[in-house]
């Protein structure tokens, strides 16, 4: 077996010339008892016609026979895993002479498990401090707010406002309007012209206010535009937020006191940041061990994991309100950008794989029970539902593969020897980081 480059080899193959002649005679009789040819009784044609007239066919047939059965007991015999199709090349095809040809194909790596416990990474141990808890305390006291209506009086900052606006000027088609829109005079979050306008109405009364919306505004139709809207302010509104105390936790749920709901949003937290602590982490050990183990991974490989990502992407925009179909991608440049990528990525899945086999790590059928409860609480489906889903789509397997990766990750990071630093940044962050 002649290796050409990375997991890509070829071998050479020879027909004999009485087996080819054979499998000819026997695809000749087949077409001889089946065609009709003018001047002929049905099977009755001469065979020595029949093969003149379909000799292309016949030839072809007779290929298609023979090389699949030579290629699959070659590779049996040698033991060869291969990846996807092979290709056939250099076939030298002469009528009582061998069949001599040569088969291109990809094979599974084989390489030389290196050490991958006691893999040194960064990790430092997540703390909540104080300010954090707070943080989310006060989050959570917004949430519980309550709006009550204010008595008529001039609208001032910090007010919520409660109007009905509609644009009389500057838009296209039919006009933009909102009734009981609830805006908060001031706030970051409400247009500074807004906020202008409204100040010092009085409930009941109205005005009129020009908009500057820039080009990348979120509503397509006042992207760009300057438009006039007519706003009548219907009610005031002040915020009251509740008292933390005993009866704020109690109504939150099953807590006793203030203290305890403290505790268990401490604890939330902390939860949250030890799980991104640890995907940080475990994305650098698995960079080492790719880093450590030089071997190629097949062509095929990559290719099908660039068209995961793709659709993996193209489903995203799908459910931001994209339209995929008005893409024009283009797949020679995208399979030459993400080539590399794609490559660590198939290469960080063959040492899951390899690593779980070692170690006997496995999807059992606790954990798929688990993850179908899971999925099922999310969905507010009964678990029976999820299951004969899964099972009927033949998506049980990628089920047990994926939580059989999770569990290898865990047992690598688990098994590491941890040291406190400063995390790398990830490059997918850093592009993010400088596009704001």
């Amino acid at each position: 077996m002649a290796l050409i480059a990375g997991c890509q080899h070829e071998l050479e193959f020879t027909i004999p010339a009485h087996e080819v002649e054979k499998e000819s005679e026997r695809i000749a009789q087949s077409y001889t008892e089946k065609v009709r040819l003018p001047g002929f009784r049905p099977g009755k044609a001469p065979k020595g016609i029949v093969r003149q007239k379909f000799a292309a066919e016949i030839r072809q047939e007779t290929l298609e026979s023979l090389i699949p059965k030579q290629l699959l007991a070659r590779f049996k015999a040698e033991q060869i895993k291969t990846v996807g199709q092979p290709e056939v090349v250099d076939l030298k095809y002469i009528d009582g002479a061998d069949v001599v040809f040569k088969a291109r194909f990809e094979v599974v790596p084989e390489f030389e498990l290196g050490e991958y416990r006691n893999v040194e990474v960064i990790y430092n141990e997540p703390v909540v401090d104080d300010e954090e808890l707070d943080k989310r305390i006060e989050e959570i006291r917004e949430e519980k707010a309550q709006f009550v209506n204010d008595d008529p009086r001039p609208a001032k900052e910090g007010d919520f406002a409660v109007v009905d606006l509609e644009s009389v000027e500057g838009v296209d088609g039919d006009p933009v309007s909102s009734k009981d829109l609830q805006l908060e005079i001031g706030a970051t979050s409400t247009m500074s012209e807004f906020t202008s306008a409204i100040t010092g109405l009085e409930p009941g009364s109205s005005t009129r206010v020009t908009v500057d919306y820039p080009e990348d505004y979120s509503h397509e139709k006042l992207a760009g535009k300057k438009v006039v809207f007519e706003i009548k302010l219907n009610q005031l509104r002040r915020k009251e937020l509740p008292e933390l105390n005993d009866d704020f936790a109690k109504d939150l749920g099953d807590f006793q006191s203030f203290e305890e709901l403290r505790n268990a949003v401490r604890t939330q937290l902390l939860r949250s940041k030890e799980s991104s602590a640890q995907e940080g982490s475990k994305r650098m050990l698995m960079d080492k061990l790719v880093d450590a183990h030089d071997f190629s991974v097949p062509n095929a490989w990559i290719d099908r994991q660039i068209q995961i990502d793709v659709e993996n992407y193209l489903q995203m925009v799908k459910e931001n309100g994209g339209d995929p179909s008005q893409m024009n991608l283009d797949w020679a440049k995208i399979r030459e950008a993400r080539q590399e990528t794609a490559a660590r990525q198939v290469k960080g899945s063959v040492l899951l794989d390899r690593i779980a086999t070692a170690e006997a790590i496995d999807a059992t059928q606790d954990d798929l029970d688990r993850e179908i409860q899971r999925v099922a609480r999310e969905r507010r489906e009964p678990p029976i539902a999820v299951r004969q889903r899964w099972e009927k789509d033949g998506v049980m397997q990628n089920v047990a593969s994926q939580i059989r990766d999770w569990k290898t990750r865990n047992f690598l990071f688990d098994n590491a020897r941890k040291v406190a630093g400063e995390m790398p940044v990830d490059p997918a962050e850093a592009v993010e980081a400088a596009a704001e």
